[in-house]
């Protein structure tokens, strides 16, 4: 079966038509602005809410534009993934609207509350060890066993053009923004947001947000190529997986810098989102903030837009609760 990832990268043509594909099928997530965040990082915050998306994070868009981009041939065989939860299950969030099947292969650490829901949109999991390597092993003797069709959490262009939406609506909702910043694991989100940026708003400087203990896209970002971690350590556990080559494309092209922080500060930056703007989002969300409080100087002054990625939380294990 042909790898998804070696489809052609996407182009802003492309953005648009996924932008026409999926919006029946996801919010237009609001803008949100806090006075007390400007104060204290010297900068002007605008939020971009996906964590208030259809099922919970922004990954529904690429999820959406890959199932509903299927001939109906191509879509009986069903959609299957690997993920650690909310490409999970915004891949089953989506093959239920179209009504197809599909199978993910999760870590079996992954948090409770993302396998709860992959099952309540029909999902059928498969769990692994947490690495990367099990998981790519796993979902081999998956895909094997159901030909279903391939939708990499990241590095599938249809899902670089879904996840490109969410840049292209900010520039809408927001004008004159001097820089975006968002979370990078994989670098499906950051990818999207260079194509958007490249194509309608070359002056606004692009930064990646990544956690000290799962560094590699910063390493890889000073070194010049792909530094693969296989098993990463973090709170964070939406940023683990490494870059691939179609999002190394574009982070090596097109993003200003890549800014990291420490297990602590994540944390510190999620409860302080918790309790001044008064929204739930998951520690991968926080890194954006996280980075931006520690390099004031980067950003002082500035307009930037936050993209604050999901919101599936496990309630019962916030991190701030440990001991």
């Amino acid at each position: 079966m042909k790898d998804q990832a070696d489809r052609p990268l996407p182009t802003f043509e492309d953005v648009i038509a996924a932008h026409e594909r999926i919006k029946p099928y996801i919010h237009r997530t609001p803008i949100l602005t806090s006075e007390y965040m400007n104060k204290l990082t010297g900068a002007e915050l605008f939020f971009k809410c996906e964590n208030f998306q259809k099922a919970g994070a922004f990954k529904v868009r690429g999820a959406c534009n890959a199932v509903f981009g299927l001939s109906d041939d191509e879509a009986a065989k069903g959609v299957a993934t690997h993920s650690s939860g909310n490409h999970a299950l915004s891949l089953s969030y989506a093959a239920g609207r179209r009504g197809i099947p599909c199978n993910v292969v999760m870590p079996r650490t992954a948090p409770q509350a993302k396998k709860d829901a992959v099952r309540g949109y029909g999902g059928i999991i498969t769990e692994c060890e947490p690495s990367t390597t099990s998981r790519e092993a796993v979902f081999a003797e998956v895909q094997e066993r159901t030909g279903a069709d391939f939708v990499h959490p990241y590095n599938d262009p249809r899902v670089i053009a879904g996840q490109a939406t969410c840049s292209r609506e900010f520039m809408e909702q927001v004008e004159g923004l001097d820089a975006v910043i968002a979370p990078i694991g994989g670098g499906g989100m950051i990818s999207g947001c260079c194509l958007t940026l490249s194509n309608i708003a070359p002056h606004v400087e692009i930064y990646a947000a990544e956690p000290e203990m799962a560094d590699d896209a910063y390493r890889s970002f000073k070194a010049g190529h792909i530094i693969a971690d296989d098993a990463p350590n973090t709170i964070a556990d939406g940023l683990k997986v490494p870059l691939k080559e179609n999002t190394w494309h574009f982070v090596s092209q097109h993003v200003t810098d890549i800014l990291t922080a420490s297990e602590q500060e994540i944390i510190d930056a999620m409860r302080l989102t918790w309790a001044r703007m008064k929204i739930v989002m998951e520690p991968s969300c926080a890194v954006p903030l996280a980075t931006i409080l520690k390099n004031p100087e980067v950003f002082r002054g500035k307009r930037v837009g936050v993209i604050i990625t999901g919101g599936n939380v496990d309630l019962d294990k916030l991190p701030w609760m440990a001991g």
